[in-house]
């Protein structure tokens, strides 16, 4: 399928691509109603990369928050993008996959870090959506000067032509109904809420939305700390799979008295602990550098808090210390699939 369609709308340079992105700062609760101007719209608060799908008369491409094209990444949303979203059009959105009724962050991965010759294979596999949030420019005219409530219609009735892969984003302004979606998406590894100014103009690399996480609490064992035994600075947590011990996140610095209390019940490893001297400071314990792991007995249940960014049973963003959990065995605790 050809990617341009010569002859039809253009598009201001600015929005040609990349195009720079509004942001959202993080706040602890759901914000009110009225805590922003206009009033809020609550959207879930997808587990995915943020994509600007750009399609001008000459060129339909798709574009990272950084600015990164990701169009040979993505062939099924350029596709869909060709046959239903008109020249002159900027979406602003998230791409997704599904696996089975969880969003898998781990596939989307695979996009990016797989050979241009694997990518057809893996679309085939596991198809991208695309949920767009917000609609930039429509008809080659820049929309980003029009309030959020004006881009939202003209986005809905756009996106009453469109089928799969093509959706357009959930919202609501009953903050009722956002607190529902908060609780109940989570299962689906959706994150938390988004909520943005139904009264504002698109703002380019601002963070004038505001989101909030959902975070709710388990359990993982204590395999290995930052620092000394006596003064951990943060826990590495673990569980099994297939019987052996695996790294499965680590938590934010601990403050001085949840050291205190995690050193007080941990014991040195033996010397049959699977885990290695070090540990990567990225994601998942990667990363280039890297600092020394201090090894302890797995033998102390944790009770952590946690966002719903997991793959693969690996949190990938930093847990919270909530507790010690004695009245809990390692045992006790199911093993990751």
């Amino acid at each position: 399928m050809p990617l341009s369609v010569p002859g039809l709308p253009g598009l201001p340079p600015e929005l040609a691509g990349p195009v720079a992105v509004e942001l959202a700062k993080p706040v602890r609760t759901i914000p009110s109603a009225t805590a922003l101007p206009g009033g809020c719209l609550y959207e879930p608060k997808w587990d995915g990369y943020r994509l600007v799908v750009v399609r001008t008369g000459a060129s339909t491409r798709v574009w990272s928050k950084q600015g990164r094209d990701l169009t040979d990444r993505f062939p099924d949303v350029v596709a869909a993008a060709v046959a239903q979203v008109p020249a002159g059009t900027v979406l602003d959105g998230e791409v997704v996959i599904w696996n089975g009724s969880r969003l898998d962050f781990g596939l989307l991965q695979q996009r990016m870090v797989s050979p241009a010759g694997r990518i057809p294979a893996l679309a085939a596999a596991h198809p991208a959506s695309y949920v767009a949030f917000d609609l930039l420019a429509a008809g080659g005219a820049d929309l980003r000067d029009r309030k959020l409530n004006r881009r939202r219609a003209a986005l809905e009735d756009l996106a009453t032509r469109w089928a799969p892969p093509l959706q357009l984003s959930p919202a609501t302004t009953d903050p009722a109904e956002a607190r529902t979606w908060f609780d109940d998406y989570r299962p689906a590894g959706v994150e938390g809420l988004v909520a943005k100014g139904l009264g504002t103009r698109y703002a380019p690399g601002r963070r004038e939305w505001l989101k909030v996480k959902s975070w709710e609490t388990t359990e993982v064992l204590a395999g290995g700390v930052i620092g000394p035994i006596e003064r951990p600075s943060q826990l590495v947590a673990g569980r099994y799979r297939d019987g052996g011990l695996v790294v499965v996140g680590r938590t934010s610095p601990l403050s001085p008295r949840q050291a205190a209390e995690l050193a007080a019940v941990l014991t040195p490893a033996r010397g049959d602990h699977p885990w290695p001297d070090r540990i990567g400071t990225g994601r998942f314990g990667g990363g280039r550098l890297s600092v020394a792991l201090t090894r302890v007995e797995p033998a102390v249940v944790v009770e952590v808090s946690a966002d719903a960014a997991l793959q693969a049973g690996v949190f990938r963003h930093p847990l919270r210390f909530l507790r010690v959990r004695p009245d809990l065995r390692p045992e006790d605790l199911p093993p990751i699939p």
